[in-house]
């Protein structure tokens, strides 16, 4: 039976003070409940509870510079709804929709456009998303594919060469030309997804980011330190010079008050005129134009090679509902996005090999706050077993509406027979190092491929129906392709695409092609309590990361935490990050307290074990952004626990834990 381990944080529970009266009189003005003890959708502070973004001492939207842990975060627990994301003013702007008799749906498109002016390097109007929903009442889950696609006129030599006449590379290289962007798919898929399960008015939806964008927000810790990272490559575009550097071409800084009226005045296009408001007319003709734009902005040098999409792209763009990959695993079914993710047939691998093994004997020790110190076999079980799912994954799995996965398709890649077979190759006593993929019958030889990018950000909503949403959205690596039209960035997310469309292996499944959806690992995932029938009988879980391919490894140990270990929301998200995506490297994320990164880790056990094993261990920092929510029951009845990244800025907050 899973096991919970509360850790309350004792001032969440303190009688009102002057401070938190104060907050629920600021909570009425703004259009909230006017009962002066509430904490709905109020954070805890030293005091009591304080509004997100208030500025009242303990506001966890005040900025603080990042760091890579931060300590002392316990889990959260509410009555009917939660909100988690990875930035204090997003959850705060999620919690006030459902506070208000919003659905899940619903806050999700008000949480998006707040990240995507917050959090503008890791998710935006100009990058994609991927939603997994479940629908209480009738028990079923749906997905939804806002992926970008590439270019209708786009060859599979797209992103290697300027044309099949000039035959090198784009400049200043892919990424930084207009070859990486992406038609955008985030305003599509949440239209589509509000048009199948929101309540409120889509225009009202928008308020609270147009609102921060007219009035001003401060920049935060990893916004600085983004805007900071990429100055140089933002030259080359005057406008994003203009939004995100100072006069002198510095950086904006940590705490500086930065306004977006052009984001606002986007925002209000789309509230008015729905998502057809983005995809056609003013706006869809300023985003092909800088994906066309072949000249660098007046502080930038060089050449920009230009992107082919047009305004018919645009136009034509296509949210798709997906059929959820779903696996059976002990007691529980785990869904997920499909392809073009790979995100949740790598989830569901993993998971289907591990089920062989009694994961429950390889536990964390000295459980705390942070999840404790993973044990030298439980890490060694899943590495090896991400060894295996990774290997499939980066030859079979890329857009199925254009190349079949092998054998009859999920089905077969998660037949339990089949995982059985891989991870009877799973050895005690050393690793695999680089595993090879699994053969199935009539699978054409593939060349691998398996780079991606990080800039993400992840989302986990329950509103007070109990439908769920779980979210992953993105502009691929951070700060996208540097370039900013009407107040938000673009992305460069055509860059996860193989640039060449073929190995000495074969013919690479994730190469370009027109109209295609580059794959992704982004893994936003559900687990339900089964019923006797194998059908769902309750959520047990949603959950999700940024990272990259890791993301993967990030949504795994989170999964296995709370199923196997028996850990709390909070404790299996802050659980040390581990994993491998089949290289020789087992990576170790260094930033967590409980692992001594000095000296390569050579001091710490845990990276000694492993390495006694085999494994070339990295203990690398790994910037995670897990945000998990959790059905539990206290004293009886049923709340609902959160669980933010202490890795980023995320924030849980819900309806109290009365």
């Amino acid at each position: 039976m899973t096991r919970f381990r509360w850790k309350l944080d004792a001032r969440r529970l303190a009688a009102p003070t002057a401070l938190s009266l104060l907050a629920a009189l600021l909570v009425a003005a703004c259009g909230g409940s006017n009962d002066p003890v509430s904490t709905a959708c109020e954070a805890p502070a030293s005091t009591g509870t304080v509004v997100v973004g208030s500025g009242l001492p303990g506001d966890p939207a005040l900025p603080e510079p990042s760091s890579g842990f931060r300590l002392g975060m316990t889990s959260v627990l509410a009555k009917q709804y939660m909100v988690v994301t990875a930035n204090p003013l997003a959850t705060k702007a999620g919690c006030d929709v459902l506070r208000s008799g919003g659905s899940a749906a619903d806050a999700a498109v008000a949480v998006q456009m707040v990240l995507g002016l917050v959090e503008p390097q890791s998710s935006g109007l100009g990058g994609g998303t991927f939603v997994v929903h479940y629908d209480a009442a009738t028990k079923q889950v749906q997905t939804y594919d806002g992926r970008e696609t590439a270019p209708a006129s786009a060859t599979e030599n797209y992103l290697r060469w300027i044309s099949d006449t000039q035959q090198t590379a784009p400049l200043p290289n892919a990424r930084r030309s207009g070859r990486s962007i992406g038609t955008p798919g985030t305003v599509r898929v949440l239209s589509m997804l509000h048009g199948d399960f929101g309540s409120k008015p889509w225009a009202e939806l928008f308020d609270p980011a147009r609102k921060l964008a007219t009035d001003g927000f401060k920049i935060s810790g990893r916004m600085a330190d983004a805007i900071a990272g990429a100055a140089n490559d933002l030259k080359q575009d005057d406008d994003a010079v203009a939004y995100f550097l100072n006069p002198d071409l510095t950086p904006k800084a940590l705490g500086t008050t930065i306004q977006n009226p052009a984001y606002a005045n986007t925002l209000s296009l789309i509230a008015a005129g729905g998502a057809d408001a983005f995809y056609t007319g003013a706006v869809a003709q300023d985003i092909v134009a800088e994906i066309a734009r072949s000249t660098v902005g007046a502080a930038g040098t060089g050449t920009l090679t230009p992107g082919e999409t047009t305004l018919g792209d645009m136009a034509g763009y296509v949210a798709k509902r997906r059929e959820p990959v779903c696996i059976d695993y002990r007691a529980y079914k785990v869904c997920g996005m499909g392809p073009p993710s790979s995100g949740a047939i790598a989830v569901s691998q993993t998971l289907g090999i591990l089920e062989n093994f009694g994961m429950d004997a390889f536990g964390p020790t000295a459980v705390d706050l942070y999840g404790g110190k993973p044990s030298v076999l439980g890490v060694h079980l899943i590495a090896e077993a991400q060894r295996l799912a990774y290997a499939d994954r980066n030859v079979y799995v890329a857009d199925t509406d254009f190349v079949p996965l092998p054998g009859n398709g999920v089905s077969s890649m998660l037949d339990k027979s089949y995982l059985r077979t891989r991870a009877n190759q799973i050895r005690f006593d050393s690793s695999l190092g680089v595993a090879q993929p699994g053969t199935f019958p009539g699978a054409t030889p593939m060349g691998a491929s398996a780079h991606e990018g990080n800039g993400t950000t992840h989302v986990s909503i329950v509103d007070a129906k109990g439908n769920v949403v779980t979210m992953t959205t993105t502009i691929e690596s951070g700060m996208g392709a540097f370039r900013f039209v009407r107040g938000f960035l673009l992305n460069n997310e055509l860059t996860d695409f193989s640039s060449v469309p073929s190995n000495t292996d074969g013919p690479i499944a994730n190469r370009v092609g027109p109209l295609k959806r580059p794959r992704s690992s982004m893994s936003p995932t559900l687990v339900f309590k089964r019923a006797n029938d194998g059908s769902i009988d309750s959520l047990l879980m949603a959950t999700g990361s940024p990272g990259g391919s890791n993301i993967i490894q990030y949504v795994t140990k989170t999964v296995v935490g709370v199923v196997d270990w028996g850990l709390d929301a909070q404790q299996a998200t802050a659980l040390p990050n581990f994993g491998s995506s089949n290289s020789a490297t087992t990576g170790i994320g260094g930033e967590h307290p409980n692992i001594d990164a000095t000296n390569s880790g050579n001091a710490d056990p845990l990276v000694s074990g492993l390495r006694a094993l085999g494994h070339t261990v990295s203990v690398n920092a790994q910037s995670s952004g897990v945000s998990t929510i959790l059905r539990v029951k206290v004293g009886g009845e049923d709340r609902l626990q959160g669980g933010a990244d202490p890795r980023r800025e995320g924030l849980v907050l819900g309806d109290g834990e009365g």
